[in-house]
């Protein structure tokens, strides 16, 4: 049920046809804006499409329902399914409980996917005795956790979850000794919870409201973000933000600690040049990391985001070579306050995966420029005025997109007479083409043309990689222009 765009769905498939299973493929898109997944299924599978519609009968029939985390919990679908005595699942849930691998999870409101890929990226250098066979991985998310050859020194470390892997169909290769670091959702943590969930490592970035839409209050939402701690052991580590309240949530495991202030506790600190790492394994041992040098992403966020994969993967076991090769060889992920190009001067960049207001915050606060900003979205019923109070002091102009476009442009008056400011020039746009034209036409040399919505992308796009694809492609075109004039 949901067979979605971001690799869960289609591993869910791949798993189960391939096991044997008669499939059902039941999604309320089309078959046009389910191309890409549907592209990716193999037609000797013995699947039915069930498209544009949902079936009461399929729920009602069937011996397992295996339910995308999007889907609402209160579906009258699922309703159907729970009354006919139906056992419904997830794809996260059907691998957690064939995984036989070490997890390392990450979640938080925040920073998640850059976390994840880069702690993967540090995991996948490290030398240690691995089982038999094809062991370390790509560090590139393109990689698809296909081996590469790096020798028999190198423990096999697997990338997936939420930041678009699915892993479920890998699951038979995966040894006792691999490492496999996970990104997730709180929609997939809030569907593990009745598994216990026991990460031997568990990252919490961050905390802050967010898909209130679907949980209802902040209290479901951070309850489902908790269950990454709620069960682990006093063998076991949790990362944590020492300056959110991640660090005060429940968990009997060993805490590791992460922040700009060294507090004399385990964990990473530091937000000079260098950063200092101590952790229980040697107590009296202080390792010093020049981050400065080898981190190449922008923003305070990003050291914070470095911070957290450097304490996961120390505890893991990774030396500072390691550290070093993975921190030095990031640029990053797409979307992800990703460079596009320079247009007359302009640099442009791409922070599509910014769904929340914080993350575009931060991004406004890694840069010193003046920066006309394009932000808006579909409505998840979360507070705008963070970015409005931002954007005030750090904005030439702000185009309002989507949804909550009048609500955002509206906070921004607001907040400028506040501040007794005259604020940015703010105009709405109906599409995505002329609100990157106007950015540009309002930018002057130097400036910074920031694509950041603070907003999810459902309302005008299928999801935020088609909205960065677009805007990189505006950018793309416009900066193709400004060469040949």
């Amino acid at each position: 049920m949901g067979l979605g765009g971001f690799g869960g769905g289609v591993g869910a498939v791949r798993f189960l046809a391939e096991a044997g299973a008669k499939v059902i493929v039941t999604d309320l898109r089309s078959e046009e804006e389910l191309r890409p997944s549907l592209a990716q299924i193999d037609p000797a599978w013995p699947i039915t499409l069930r498209l544009g519609h949902h079936a009461e009968a399929d729920f009602r029939n069937s011996d397992l329902v295996v339910v995308s985390p999007a889907v609402p919990k209160n579906s009258p679908y699922l309703a159907v399914a729970r009354d006919a005595g139906i056992p419904l699942t997830s794809e996260m849930n059907l691998f957690w409980e064939r995984n036989r691998g070490r997890v390392l999870a990450i979640t938080g409101s925040n920073g998640k996917s850059t976390t994840t890929a880069l702690t993967h990226a540090i995991l996948s250098g490290l030398r240690v005795p691995c089982s038999p066979g094809p062991c370390g991985l790509d560090d590139s998310i393109q990689s698809q956790n296909q081996p590469s050859h790096k020798g028999s020194d190198y423990r096999r470390c697997w990338l997936g979850g939420n930041i678009g892997i699915s892993l479920l169909p890998e699951v038979r290769q995966i040894q006792p000794d691999d490492w496999v670091v996970l990104e997730l959702s709180s929609f997939q943590l809030e569907d593990l919870a009745p598994l216990r969930p026991q990460p031997e490592i568990a990252v919490a970035t961050n905390f802050s409201p967010n898909h209130l839409d679907r949980h209802g209050t902040v209290e479901a939402y951070r309850a489902a973000k908790q269950n990454v701690l709620s069960w682990q052991t006093a063998e076991q580590f949790a990362v944590v933000n020492s300056l959110s309240e991640v660090a005060t949530w429940p968990t009997a495991a060993i805490r590791l600690r992460f922040g700009p202030a060294d507090e004399k506790q385990f964990g990473v600190f530091g937000e000079g040049l260098e950063v200092m790492a101590r952790m229980p394994s040697e107590p009296s041992r202080e390792l010093r990391i020049p981050l400065r040098r080898w981190l190449r992403l922008p923003g305070t966020h990003n050291w914070q985001n470095a911070q957290a994969a450097i304490a996961a993967a120390l505890a893991a076991g990774a030396t500072l070579e390691a550290i070093e090769k993975g921190v030095s060889n990031f640029r990053g992920l797409p979307h992800r306050l990703e460079f596009v190009a320079e247009v007359h001067g302009r640099r442009c960049f791409n922070d599509s995966k910014s769904t929340t207001p914080e993350a575009t915050v931060l991004a406004l606060q890694s840069f010193d420029e003046p920066i006309v900003l394009l932000a808006g979205g579909y409505d998840k019923q979360i507070d705008l005025s963070a970015i409005a109070a931002t954007a005030v002091t750090r904005c030439r102009a702000v185009a309002l997109l989507g949804q909550t476009g009048p609500q955002l442009g509206t906070l921004i008056e607001q907040a400028a007479r506040a501040a007794n400011v005259t604020g940015p020039i703010c105009r709405g746009f109906e599409s995505l083409a002329p609100a990157v034209a106007w950015s540009l036409q309002e930018s002057v040399p130097g400036d910074i043309v920031l694509l950041s919505p603070g907003c999810a992308s459902y309302d005008w796009f299928q999801n935020y990689i088609e909205r960065g694809e677009q805007f990189a492609a505006l950018i793309e075109q416009a900066a193709s222009g400004s060469d040949t004039a």
